[in-house]
C-alpha cells in the first residue's frame, strides 16, 4: 500500500512543524544537512514553494506565507522575500528539478544516512 508521504516516526503535528522548519531553513540558507528520508520529503515541499514563487501573484505569496515558519517576524519575511525575489527568478526557465540531494555518509550516533539538500545553480 503506497501513501503520498513518509511518517518519519513523528506525530502529525511534530512532522508538519519539522518539515516547515527544514523548508524555511533551506530557503534562507539554500543548503542544509539532514537525513536522507527527511530530505526527500523536504524536496517535494520546497519544489512546490518555488513553483508558487515563480507564479509570483498575491495568492501564491499568501500560500507561501501560510507555510513558512514565523518564529521571528523578520526571518519569515526574509524567507518569503528571498524566495520570491532571488530564488524563484533563478529558475524561471526551468520546469522542475530545483533541488539536488548529495549523499555525505552516515551519522556518528545511529548510522543514519546523511545528505546535503541544496538548490541547483
Amino acid at each position: 500500500m503506497a501513501r503520498g508521504y513518509r511518517k518519519l516516526g513523528r506525530r502529525s503535528d511534530h512532522r508538519r512543524h519539522m518539515l516547515r522548519n527544514l523548508v524555511t531553513d533551506l530557503i534562507i540558507n539554500e543548503r542544509i544537512t539532514t537525513t536522507d528520508t527527511r530530505a526527500k520529503e523536504v524536496r517535494s515541499i520546497a519544489e512546490k514553494m518555488i513553483t508558487l514563487g515563480k507564479r509570483g501573484d498575491l495568492h501564491a505569496r499568501r500560500q507561501v506565507a501560510a507555510y513558512v515558519r514565523r518564529e521571528e517576524a523578520n526571518e519569515s519575511q526574509d524567507a518569503i522575500q528571498k524566495l520570491f525575489d532571488d530564488i524563484a527568478p533563478r529558475f524561471k526557465e526551468r520546469n522542475g528539478g530545483y533541488t539536488r540531494i548529495l549523499k555525505i555518509g552516515t551519522r556518528q550516533g545511529d548510522a543514519a544516512p546523511m545528505v546535503i539538500i541544496e538548490f541547483v545553480e
